[in-house]
């Protein structure tokens, strides 16, 4: 299996720390960020830390909701609301999209073992033609049920380094030890071939 290191018990400011050590050096490029609540406070640790040249950087979604926004549910609007200010390029999700090589994917996971906005419903393959897809997951999530916009695998394959922030959860962490021993096929263990099969290292932080 992929390149792993796993990081215990991290808090916000560590990981932003990790961050801003694998992103200070460059002066431009494009990387990709979750949704949810677990980023925001080490976005915002990061961009306290000012160690991050923001102006020469794209910052895509790696998945959003089919909402405007503005609103609550738009994780295109909260990363463009938090980063833009501090010069980033926000760029979000069409199924018309060309998404560039990152220098890093950073993802979230769901104790389901999805990534981005692959549900275990939605199959994905690691070879998929299509950089972006719409779809649907099923069952919606009761706190956001919204069609989504995602990046497919390759698309997020298509990287230096991918992180995982897990958030403190246990069931998640069995989930991802699962995948890694290749124990399940859900959407984060065939994201972690795609990463084993393109020499990329693996970050988690637990």
């Amino acid at each position: 299996m992929a390149d792993i290191t796993i990081i215990e018990s991290a808090d916000p400011r560590a990981i932003a720390d990790w961050l801003a050590d694998r992103l200070a050096g460059a002066k431009a490029g494009a990387i990709t960020v979750p949704g949810g609540s677990t980023p925001f406070p080490i976005l915002a640790a990061l961009i306290e830390s000012g160690r991050i040249e923001w102006a020469g950087w794209q910052v895509w979604p790696n998945d959003d909701r089919i909402v405007p926004e503005d609103h609550e549910a738009s994780n295109t609007g909260k990363i463009r609301a938090l980063l833009e200010p501090e010069g980033a390029h926000v760029r979000a999700l069409a199924q018309d999209a060309a998404p560039p090589h990152f220098a890093l994917t950073w993802l979230g996971m769901g104790p389901d073992g999805h990534i981005a906005s692959l549900f275990p419903n939605t199959d994905p393959q690691i070879d998929d033609q299509q950089p972006v897809r719409r779809l649907t997951p099923d069952p919606l999530p009761t706190h956001a049920p919204f069609d989504r916009i995602t990046l497919t695998i390759p698309a997020l394959a298509a990287t230096n380094a991918v992180v995982f922030t897990l958030g403190g959860a246990a069931d998640k962490r069995a989930v991802f030890e699962a995948a890694r021993a290749g124990d399940n096929d859900l959407p984060i263990a065939r994201l972690l071939r795609a990463a084993d099969a393109r020499g990329i290292p693996v970050t988690v932080f637990t």
